[in-house]
Formats: structure tokens, sequence, C-alpha cells
């Protein structure tokens, strides 16, 4: 992989509740970390800890990782749950404006 500077990671995390956190770092284990420890008694996830990490995508360009985590914060859960099941097929099938 490249040097975490270089590369952006977009990822869903599954909270101890069931909700989904969508987010984007440019250090994956560090911000893993902080959301199991608790770093910010503010953010969503720290009342929903223990957190797993159920989906990650890699990006060298800023710009398309940020424009992918703002799609994905507008997805529905079930076609999430598709993306993190790596059913890329049922993506246009859940999408709202899909007709078939």
């Amino acid at each position: 992989m490249s040097n975490a500077i270089d590369t952006y990671t977009v990822y869903i995390l599954r909270c101890n509740d069931g909700q989904f956190y969508t987010g984007i770092t440019n250090d994956i284990e560090r911000r893993l970390q902080e959301h199991q420890t608790g770093y910010n008694p503010k953010a969503y996830t720290f009342k929903r800890r223990p957190v797993e990490l159920v989906f990650t995508e890699h990006f060298n360009d800023p710009v398309s990782a940020i424009a992918f985590e703002k799609q994905l914060k507008g997805w529905r859960r079930q076609k999430k749950e598709a993306l993190i099941r790596g059913d890329w097929a049922s993506l246009p099938e859940l999408s709202e404006r899909y007709k078939p």
C-alpha cells in the first residue's frame, strides 16, 4: 500500500447498535483505534462502541475520496449492506431513482 499521506480511505463501521458510520481518513489504522478507544466523546461512535470495520475503499485522489464518502452517506441502509457484501449487481436496483 502507498504511504498513508498518498492514500485516502473511505470506510464504513458497523456500530454495536447496528448503525453504520461512514468516514474518510488518510490513516485507517489510527482512525479505527480512535473510534474504538472513544478518542472524541462527542463523536457519533462514542456511545456505539465497539465498532467493526466492514468496508474500505482506497483512493489516491482526495477529491474522489470525499465525493465517494458523500455519495455513501446519502445511500439507504439496504444499499450500504449490498456494498458491504460486495453485491455490486444489486446496487442499481437499490437506488431510489432506479427505474427498471
